[in-house]
């Protein structure tokens, strides 16, 4: 049934909406999978914030210009489905490389990352960076060191003060 004008509108607009909230997104062909297989996919997406839209080919190329996933225009061919990672850059390309573990029919196309096009035998390499929060602890861990050392550094020459005193009056004592 062909879609009325407001509905290609509207469609676009969504489309548009979410690749200009997202963080990465990723296209990947879902011929052969059968209905149970893509709610599956679409569970596991919801529970990650990730977005999957199917949409017409020629829509989704009108629905990426003017945002970071216009690069993704020529791997819009075929039967193929947008995952959109809204909260984390990872978590897309995580649910498709989990699902992929399990269901081999889905083949990946291609990856939208910061506005660059990335192949998709970086799926894995992207799925595997760390969240926000491991990210910022990973900081953390790093800067400490530096600091801790300063403050044992700054320490010492009162701590070796303390020794010596203790070792004098420890020797006048016996």
């Amino acid at each position: 049934m062909p879609l009325k004008l407001s509905d290609k509108r509207a469609i676009i607009a969504t489309v548009n909406d979410l690749a200009s909230r997202a963080h990465s997104a990723v296209v990947a062909e879902y011929r052969g999978l059968t209905s149970a297989e893509m709610t599956e996919l679409r569970h596991k997406a919801r529970d990650a914030g990730v977005h999957l839209q199917v949409v017409r080919n020629t829509l989704a190329q009108r629905a990426v210009l003017k945002t970071n996933f216009e690069c993704l225009q020529p791997t819009l061919v075929g039967p193929v489905i947008m995952a959109f990672s809204l909260n984390e850059p990872k978590a897309a390309a995580q649910v498709l490389n989990d699902f992929l573990k399990t269901n081999k029919k889905l083949v990946i196309k291609s990856l939208g990352l910061g506005g660059q096009l990335l192949p998709a035998s970086d799926l894995e390499r992207i799925a595997n960076l760390p969240s926000h929060e491991e990210a910022i602890s990973m900081l953390m861990s790093v800067m400490q060191g530096p600091m801790t050392k300063l403050v044992r550094t700054l320490a010492e020459p009162h701590a070796k003060l303390v020794r010596t005193i203790a070792a004098v009056r420890d020797k006048q004592s016996s």
